[in-house]
């Protein structure tokens, strides 16, 4: 079995650095949105899809990404912290299957020093993330770059995350979909989105995925 984990809701909590980032591209650009505003469902989805939306066109959607970038390359990236129970579910893991892969539409560059920074590089045989031009930022996409790069074949693969484009992106190449509920998405968010199970704690993963 090949085990695919979304890095960002589902390993990590990046909620403060991400929301700490947005807020400060904005701003920059003189964009006023409102001090209790949630920024949390933008968690999730390609940065170039969420700022799209906050900006309202696409010149300053990549000028916001600019700015996003600079102050997550610097302080963002490490305002994230590990759910609990994380690391002992990847040590756990790592000797009873084939290979574990971190699949996240996050810069394939940021997520390798997330993955570093928290020591899970000895549990994680690759990252696979996004370029910095935004390719394989989708799911679907990146899920058949993962699976072409790796030799692997969908029906012995299982991908574990939090929101719907984990799940999605899972079924449109009949890869079983597991979803969590620590990180951002709700229950029914995963179960609309063809999640087949779903785990409430990381202790939980090694169990569904072997009984």
């Amino acid at each position: 079995m090949h085990v695919l984990f979304d890095l960002d809701g589902t390993l990590t909590n990046p909620k403060e650095g991400f929301v700490n980032c947005i807020r400060f591209a904005l701003t920059k650009l003189g964009i006023e949105i409102e001090a209790d505003t949630s920024l949390e469902s933008h968690i999730g989805p390609p940065l170039r899809s969420t700022f799209r939306k906050l900006c309202g066109n696409e010149t300053t959607a990549e000028h916001a990404i600019t700015l996003y970038r600079e102050r997550y390359s610097s302080t963002g990236l490490f305002e994230n912290y590990l759910y609990e129970g994380i690391a002992e579910c990847l040590h756990r893991l790592a000797p009873t299957v084939e290979s574990i892969h971190v699949v996240t539409s996050k810069s394939t560059r940021f997520s390798e020093r997330i993955i570093e920074h928290f020591n899970l590089d000895q549990y994680i045989n690759v990252v696979y993330g996004s370029n910095l031009d935004g390719s394989l930022s989708d799911k679907t996409e990146l899920l058949a770059h993962v699976l072409e790069s790796e030799k692997i074949l969908p029906q012995n693969a299982v991908m574990i995350g939090d929101r719907r484009f984990d799940m999605i992106g899972a079924n449109n190449h009949g890869i079983r979909a597991l979803g969590v509920l620590w990180g951002f998405g709700s229950a029914e968010e995963l179960q609309t989105a063809g999640a087949d199970e779903l785990c409430a704690h990381p202790d939980e993963i090694h169990q569904r995925l072997f009984t």
